[in-house]
């Protein structure tokens, strides 16, 4: 029985892409003097910012590229993000019938808790985990498994929206089931059939409100 909802943040809860996007354009443009590849850049959406910065610009240090992304980010965030159509009213709902739940991201807390607060949802999450508070980001388990002890859940009654690859390898390493949103950046249109073995999500939805076809 499922009690326990876990939401990643960026590209679930909220349309990041553009800000994205954009923070990862500015490095390129001030490191290499032109634009990024568009299809590279998605392909790292999820993950840990550290990880992916040391992976693309290995020229520089990666404490360097990531103070220009987040200065960056930081100049425009809440100017280019908002709520996917129909997800305050999926998390007004999943609140109102009492599911605990928990934002488990790999979003910094400083910008996540502007987010939260900007748009006034704070009020739909008993936690909150971002990557301060873990030792190893997704896909290891440790997000999930934060959460989860923060609303004293257990893993067979808890499941785990996202919109990654590592959001679903997080979950099944945690053991928990997994959802993956249709209108995710890099998995749009995919099916179970489209992923290597093991790595499937548990379940593909496109709207929000399909969750409660799932819980």
């Amino acid at each position: 029985m499922i009690d326990t909802v876990l939401f990643d943040f960026d590209g679930t809860i909220m349309d990041t892409n553009d800000v994205i996007i954009g923070s990862w354009q500015h490095v390129y443009k001030t490191l290499r003097g032109e634009e990024g590849d568009l299809t590279y850049i998605l392909s790292t959406f999820g993950e840990p910012l550290e990880y992916s910065m040391e992976t693309s610009f290995p020229e520089v240090s990666k404490e360097e590229s990531v103070k220009i992304y987040r200065d960056w980010q930081k100049d425009h965030f809440l100017d280019m993000i908002h709520l996917f159509p129909g997800v305050e009213e999926m998390l007004a709902e999943v609140k109102a019938r009492g599911y605990r739940t928990s934002i488990a991201t790999s979003r910094l807390s400083e910008s996540l808790h502007r987010a939260l607060s900007h748009f006034d949802l704070y009020k739909y999450f008993d936690a909150i985990v971002a990557v301060e508070d873990i030792k190893e980001g997704k896909p290891a388990p440790d997000t999930i498994f934060k959460a989860l002890e923060k609303l004293s859940a257990k893993p067979e009654n808890a499941i785990m929206m996202g919109d990654s690859r590592l959001d679903i390898l997080c979950a099944r390493n945690a053991g928990v089931p997994s959802i993956l949103v249709g209108w995710s950046a890099t998995l749009a249109g995919k099916t179970k059939e489209d992923f290597a073995p093991g790595e499937a999500p548990d379940f593909i939805i496109q709207k929000p409100e399909e969750l409660f076809e799932i819980i």
